[in-house]
């Protein structure tokens, strides 16, 4: 589905469309599976002296890292969970159970356009300009050092029916979108339950999105292109 977006890294613009301040390091420009970048999740009290803020930011790697993981090297094939089985899978139940949902602060993300019988990397973004609340999962890893490693998994649901959203990916392939949350129910996502997660599932409306095709794929990415369609 969705192994290659561009994060929000202006951060004034952060600032103003998430009311969180960014991490110190915002990530790249662009960001694939296994890199650093950012998400938004509910602040723990033990980590703030006296009244927690209602949201935090923090910095971890895109892809989620199991507390049973060996290595990083999982991320590269956990960027997306789908919503249909993130309560069962291994590698997210943990996070879904536990309530370890989080924002993930992004510009756009990116599809393949097989229409004309290839793949066309395809820029995805709010027709508004404004910056997308994508809805994931978050865990924390510890490390053989010691040290604790963050991370986080875009959910996605079917987008077989989307008007916008079923023109990517091969057309023998499911379609699937990533879920863009709306900004006044941040906050609610971030406190609601695993039963009531769901209600925020939802696919954003078609007619809100606007794509451009990308001539050239970045070369980080093309190494990834066979993994972009995988459903996981």
């Amino acid at each position: 589905m969705c192994a290659h977006y561009e994060p929000v890294t202006d951060r004034e613009r952060y600032l103003a469309g998430f009311g969180v301040e960014p991490p110190t390091d915002t990530g790249q420009a662009e960001l694939w599976p296994g890199h650093a970048g950012s998400f938004i999740r509910q602040p723990r009290p033990q980590d703030h002296a006296g009244c927690p803020p209602a949201m935090e930011a923090i910095a971890g790697i895109f892809g989620l890292i199991p507390h049973w993981a060996k290595d990083q090297t999982i991320s590269r094939r956990t960027y997306n969970a789908r919503s249909e089985t993130v309560a069962e899978k291994p590698s997210y139940r943990d996070a879904w159970r536990l309530g370890r949902r989080c924002i993930i602060p992004a510009e756009a993300f990116y599809e393949p356009d097989w229409r004309s019988g290839k793949a066309v990397p395809t820029h995805i973004a709010r027709a508004d300009r404004q910056p997308m609340g994508i809805a994931g999962i978050w865990m924390g890893w510890k490390a053989p050092d010691g040290s604790i490693v963050r991370s986080y998994s875009m959910l996605t649901i079917n987008a077989d029916q989307h008007t916008f959203m079923r023109q990517f990916h091969k057309p023998q392939d499911e379609k699937r979108m990533v879920v863009i949350l709306p900004e006044a129910r941040y906050h609610d996502w971030l406190l609601a339950s695993p039963q009531q997660s769901r209600d925020f599932l939802l696919p954003w409306p078609a007619a809100e999105l606007v794509s451009t095709q990308v001539q050239a794929a970045a070369r980080h990415g093309a190494h990834l292109a066979g993994e972009v369609g995988r459903l996981i």
